[in-house]
C-alpha cells in the first residue's frame, strides 16, 4: 500500500485570518500602530515626509501635531484592543473602534498606521453580513467628522498648537482623499463577503454531491446484494427441498440436487466478494470475480434449469461488447426475472422464455413464464426485486415494464442504451438473425 503524498500536498497551505485566534490581529496590530506612530511623530518637518497626510506632503509645509502622550498610546491601543470583539459583536467593534479612531485624529496626533483597527473592524463587520450598517455608518461618520472639524478646525499650520481638539480645517483634497480611503475600504471588504459566500457554497455543493454520490453508491449496492442473495438463496431453498424429497427414493437425484446447492452457494460467495470488494479502502487487493454480465447467461440458464425449471433461450442481433453498466443490468434483469419466477410461478411445470435482442442503439431483454403465480408477483411497496429492476433501467436512460401476459404467467421486458458501449472489436460473428436460435432445456426430477 503506497504511503506517498497525494500530489498538491507538499505545498505550504496558509490559512485564512479567519481561522486565526482572535487575539492574533489585534496584537499585530497594536504594535503597528504604537511603532508607526512613534516613528512618524519623529520625522523632520520640511523635508517632504513631514509627518502630515499623504495628501499634504508634497507640498512640503510643515504641519503641526500633537506629541504622543499617556492618552494617544491609549488611542493606539484601544482600536486594537476592540477588535477582540469583532467575531462576537461586529458592528458594536465597528462603532468603537471608529470613534477611537476619531478622537486620535481630533487631539491632532501624527498622522500614521491609526486608522488600520478601524479598516479591520469594517472588513469584519462587512464579511458578518452587515453591509448596509458599515455603508450607511461610514457616510454618516464621515459627514460628521468633517462638519465638526469644519466648526472648530484651525489652519493647517497651527494644528496641535492649543485647544483639547487642535485639528486642522478639512481641505478639499484631504476630504477628497478620506473618502476614496473609505470606498476603498468597504469595496474591498465586498469582494471579500462575496469570495467567502462563493466558497461557501461551492464546499455546500461540493459537500451535497459527495452526499448524493454515497446515496447512489448505497443503492446500487443493495440493488446488487438483493440480486446475488435473492437468487442463489431461492435456488439452494428449490434444490434442498428436491433433495429432502428425493433421498431415500432416488439417491442419484438427490445427490445431483445437493450439486446444485454446492455451486449455487459458491456462485453466490463468489458474487458477494465482488461486491463487498467495492467497500475495500485504497490499496487492498482488488476483487478476484469479474463483474457479472450477458456473458455467464448460460450458467444463469444452466443454474435456473437445475432447480426444476424449463427454460428457452433465445439470442437475436448482432452480439458485441457492451458497456460494463448495460451489461451488468442486462444480467441482473434475467437473474430477478428467473429467481421471481421460481418462488412465485406457482405448482409446475413452469417454463421460462428468456429473450435478449441486439439493437442497433440498444439491447432489448425479455422474461416470461407461464405459471399460475401471477398475483404475487405484483409490483407492491413490500417488493424490491421490480422496483430494482425498473431503477436499473432508469439510471441507464432505458425502458422497463412489468406485468401479467395475456393467457397467464408474467412478462419481464427491458430496453437498454448501448450508447456508451464500447465498439465490436472482438470479431465474433453476429448471431443469426434470419431466424431465432431457440435452445430449451428441462431438467428432470
Amino acid at each position: 500500500m503506497s504511503t506517498s503524498a497525494p500530489h498538491g500536498q507538499g505545498r505550504p497551505q496558509w490559512s485564512r485570518p479567519s481561522t486565526w485566534p482572535v487575539w492574533v490581529v489585534p496584537v499585530l496590530l497594536a504594535f503597528i500602530q504604537v511603532v508607526g506612530s512613534l516613528g512618524a511623530q519623529h520625522d523632520r518637518p520640511g523635508s517632504g515626509s513631514s509627518g502630515g497626510p499623504p495628501w499634504e506632503r508634497s507640498s512640503g509645509d510643515a504641519m503641526g501635531h500633537t506629541g504622543l502622550d499617556a492618552l494617544g498610546i491609549a488611542l493606539l491601543l484601544g482600536g486594537p484592543a476592540l477588535l477582540l470583539l469583532r467575531r462576537r459583536h461586529p458592528v458594536f467593534t465597528v462603532c468603537a473602534t471608529a470613534v477611537v479612531t476619531a478622537l486620535y485624529f481630533l487631539r491632532a496626533y501624527t498622522y500614521g498606521p491609526a486608522p488600520l483597527a478601524l479598516v479591520v473592524a469594517m472588513l469584519a463587520a462587512v464579511v458578518a453580513g452587515h453591509r448596509l450598517i458599515v455603508w450607511a455608518g461610514t457616510g454618516a461618520g464621515l459627514a460628521a467628522f468633517f462638519g465638526l472639524t469644519a466648526l472648530i478646525g484651525v489652519p493647517a499650520a497651527e494644528r496641535g498648537q492649543d485647544g483639547p481638539f487642535p485639528v486642522e480645517e478639512p481641505t478639499l483634497g484631504g476630504s477628497v482623499f478620506v473618502v476614496g480611503w473609505a470606498l476603498v475600504v468597504l469595496v474591498t471588504a465586498e469582494l471579500i463577503r462575496m469570495r467567502g459566500q462563493r466558497a461557501a457554497e461551492t464546499a455546500r455543493t461540493r459537500a451535497e454531491e459527495e452526499r448524493r454520490q454515497a446515496s447512489e453508491e448505497r443503492l446500487r449496492m443493495a440493488r446488487e446484494l438483493h440480486d446475488v442473495l435473492a437468487h442463489n438463496i431461492s435456488m439452494i431453498n428449490v434444490q434442498a427441498g428436491v433433495a429432502l424429497h428425493l433421498m431415500d427414493d432416488d439417491p442419484e437425484q438427490a445427490r445431483t440436487a445437493l450439486a446444485a446447492i454446492k455451486d449455487a452457494s459458491k456462485e453466490a460467495l463468489t458474487e458477494m466478494r465482488g461486491v463487498i470488494g467495492a467497500l475495500r479502502a485504497q490499496g487492498e487487493t482488488a476483487p478476484r470475480a469479474p463483474t457479472a454480465g450477458l456473458g455467464g447467461l448460460d450458467d444463469l440458464l444452466g443454474r435456473a434449469r437445475s432447480a426444476g425449471l424449463e427454460v428457452e433461450s433465445q439470442i437475436t442481433g448482432r452480439r458485441r461488447p457492451l458497456h460494463a453498466g448495460t451489461d451488468l443490468a442486462a444480467f441482473r434483469i434475467v437473474q430477478e426475472s428467473l429467481t421471481n419466477v421460481t418462488r412465485h410461478a406457482g405448482p409446475g411445470p413452469v417454463t421460462a422464455r428468456v429473450r435478449i435482442a441486439y439493437g442497433e442503439h440498444e439491447i432489448a431483454v425479455e422474461v416470461e413464464d407461464d405459471g399460475r403465480g401471477v398475483s404475487l408477483l405484483d409490483d407492491r411497496p413490500a417488493g424490491s426485486g421490480i422496483r430494482g429492476m425498473r431503477e436499473r433501467a432508469a439510471a441507464l436512460g432505458g425502458a422497463f415494464d412489468a406485468g401479467p401476459r395475456p393467457g397467464g404467467g408474467f412478462r419481464v421486458r427491458a430496453r437498454l442504451p448501448l450508447d456508451a458501449g464500447p465498439s465490436d472489436t472482438s470479431g465474433d460473428p453476429p448471431v443469426e438473425t434470419a431466424g431465432d436460435t431457440t435452445t430449451p432445456g428441462r431438467n428432470a426430477q
